[in-house]
């Protein structure tokens, strides 16, 4: 059975959640543009180069870190866990056809299984990113059995940089390639309570 653990409202947090923002913005203007539009490539599991440092004082100490993550498809959730505690709970959008396993690129689905959180990307053309490690290697054997591109660059990411459509359609809508997607808000969160290499399972 899964724990709660209800988030912390005080005046501390949301300010720790604002340095931060902050922080990260100074970050991307240093590191420089870095498109993940370029969905032919290979997918990555390091960075091509190194983040510069960035100093969240006093964020550590407000937000505890997730020791898994965990996505549940069918009920649009992902849980970010500590042992059998749900540190945070999140609405999620998946890919515009979400039923299913991934299985080739250009299927716009979510894949399904046990990854990991890689790459983090703050100067993505979404409100920060981080990648997830698909495909894995039984994604890969499948796609070869049929010949088929397994895909990849699946993130974890906030709102597009440039809206296209109003706020409530990404709200209420499966909008994503295959990625996963949740408010500008909850990423922050997510990109401060996830450390590197952390696994992430993908449910139906």
């Amino acid at each position: 059975m899964l724990t709660a653990v209800p988030p912390p409202r005080s005046r501390a947090h949301r300010l720790c959640l604002a340095v931060a923002a902050f922080a990260l913005c100074s970050a991307a203007i240093a590191w420089g543009s870095d498109s993940l539009r370029q969905r032919a490539r290979p997918v990555s599991l390091q960075a091509s180069r190194p983040l510069p440092p960035v100093t969240l004082d006093g964020a550590s100490s407000e937000l505890p870190i997730a020791d898994h993550l965990v996505v549940r498809k069918a009920e649009r959730r992902l849980f970010l866990m500590r042992g059998a505690n749900v540190l945070r709970s999140y609405h999620i959008a998946l890919g515009l056809h979400p039923t299913g396993q991934k299985e080739r690129s250009g299927d716009y689905r979510t894949p399904e299984g046990r990854y990991f959180l890689t790459r983090r990307n703050p100067r993505s053309d979404y409100f920060l990113s981080i990648q997830v490690s698909y495909p894995n290697e039984h994604d890969l054997q499948r796609a070869r059995s049929h010949r088929w591109d397994a895909g990849g660059s699946i993130m974890i990411h906030g709102l597009p940089n440039q809206l296209s459509r109003s706020p409530e359609y990404y709200e209420r809508t499966d909008w994503t390639d295959g990625c996963i997607a949740v408010t500008n808000s909850d990423m922050l969160e997510i990109w401060l309570m996830t450390p590197d290499r952390v696994p992430i399972d993908i449910l139906p």
